[in-house]
């Protein structure tokens, strides 16, 4: 019954240390696995959008795309009438188009 209560002890201290602490002791030093730093979302042109009962199709970065085509580490994954969702190298990201500014009318 002692034993039982040590036990208890060591696995409650162990739960508590900070993972950082719980190191392998045959690892030399020094090999670390070195930080993973994501990269900036690079920017993305929409250049157009057509969108039609039979058709749909995304002009991104010069490339005319379909739903579930690809180009340049990009997927277009759903076209809609104002924007396009892609995936940019595996991350989500919504494109939309950029608005042009308004003309006005002369007389």
């Amino acid at each position: 019954m002692r034993f039982a209560g040590s036990l208890i002890a060591i696995i409650a201290l162990l739960a508590s240390m900070p993972v950082d602490a719980l190191q392998d002791p045959t690892k030399p030093p020094g090999t670390e696995a070195p930080a993973i730093r994501s990269q900036p979302a690079r920017s993305l042109s929409l250049d157009s959008i057509v969108y039609g009962r039979d058709r749909k199709v995304a002009v991104i970065e010069g490339e005319a795309l379909r739903e579930g085509q690809g180009a340049n580490g990009i997927r277009v994954t759903k076209i809609h009438q104002d924007r396009v969702e892609v995936l940019d190298r595996g991350d989500p990201r919504v494109l939309y188009l950029d608005k042009l500014p308004q003309v006005r009318g002369t007389q």
